[in-house]
């Protein structure tokens, strides 16, 4: 393993990210689901939108352009939808409150789907998606965020990446879950790739002048790929459309830079939804189905070089399962970043 990585357990990071959100005011159930959320992107393999988001989320916190309580206002609501307002609150904080209001009102309903303004990075998507699981429903979520992927065909970046994730229960199997952006990568890798001052792969993103590039930063400054060319264009599109344009909130170049604007709420929206398998017949059976939905999809003749075929969201809930036991490998930049922080917030630092 490279030196310059530590293994950290999960529970001793938690606790310590969780201090320094209530060190900046942020009320301590809620500290833990920011925390937690990050923590469980880090576990699945998802480290561009783990812990390395710390810094962002504190420096704005500190300065006040993000509300530090979550705060939700019902701007309309009918029996199985709703628009919310996120008052500027914590991305995560508030996702995780309004996939509750889902819940519940696709157990009286069948069916729910909100939509919510004024909200902020919610980390990654399948953190709220999941949380339909335990109730016997399929859950899914996605969000806007700043323009990075230009429409196909142009070149200034005009939508966000657009994240979307969706969670299936299953029985015995493990539950199928996605998520995933609809640019080839999350921007996340490419910052985490700058950082690093590592080159990252021809066919991700294209500069400023619309040239591919392999250059992280100058892709920064330029524009991500969707996936598929105009399929991924396609599916940013109606997320556009779900989140920001049906809650009446900002969309495209209106939507603020996290790391860039300083002065602004980002004004994200996300949309949040749940699917009562009890609606539509017996749960059981369901699940059942599932399971042989799955085995058939696992069974199918392998490629040459393939050892096994895996559903969406098996191989980070296999690295979940492995990374609480033997820790989470955190490069020096993000530890370093870490105890920069617990600095800041008169938190000792004990990860290392």
């Amino acid at each position: 393993m490279n030196t310059d990585t530590k293994m950290i357990k999960a529970d001793c990071l938690r606790d310590y990210c969780c201090q320094l959100f209530k060190q900046v005011g942020v009320p301590e159930a809620e500290a833990y689901i920011n925390a937690d959320s990050l923590v469980d992107a880090d576990l699945k393999g998802i480290d561009s939108h783990g812990v390395s988001r710390m810094a962002i989320y504190l420096k704005r916190l500190r300065l006040r352009i993000v509300n530090p309580a979550v705060q939700l206002k019902v701007i309309t609501e009918s029996q199985g939808t709703a628009v919310y307002d996120a008052c500027n609150s914590m991305g995560a904080a508030a996702a995780c409150k309004v996939m509750e209001a889902a819940i519940d009102k696709a157990r009286k309903t069948g069916v729910s789907f909100i939509t919510v303004c004024n909200s902020n990075h919610y980390s990654a998507a399948a953190y709220f998606a999941e949380m339909a699981l335990e109730h016997d429903m399929i859950g899914f979520t996605a969000s806007n965020g700043p323009a990075r992927i230009a429409p196909w065909g142009g070149t200034e970046p005009l939508f966000g990446t657009s994240p979307f994730a969706y969670a299936i229960p299953a029985g015995k199997e493990l539950p199928i879950i996605a998520d995933m952006a609809s640019s080839v990568v999350a921007r996340g890798k490419i910052i985490m790739a700058a950082k690093k001052e590592q080159q990252i792969p021809l066919g991700w993103a294209r500069n400023k002048f619309g040239e591919d590039t392999t250059n992280a930063q100058d892709a920064l400054e330029g524009s991500v790929l969707p996936f598929g060319g105009p399929k991924g264009y396609a599916i940013a599109t109606m997320i556009e459309v779900l989140t920001g344009i049906l809650a009446g909130s900002c969309f495209t170049t209106a939507i603020k830079d996290l790391y860039a604007d300083f002065d602004n709420p980002t004004c994200t929206s996300h949309y949040f939804g749940a699917i009562s398998l009890e609606a539509f017949g017996p749960v059981q059976e369901f699940k059942d189905t599932m399971d042989q939905f799955i085995v058939s999809v696992k069974n199918n003749p392998k490629a040459k070089g393939v050892e096994e075929i895996l559903l969406p969201g098996e191989r980070g809930l296999n690295m979940k399962k492995m990374r609480l036991q033997e820790g989470i490998p955190l490069p020096r930049i993000t530890l370093d970043s870490l105890k920069y922080e617990g600095e800041v917030c008169g938190i000792p630092y004990d990860l290392e």
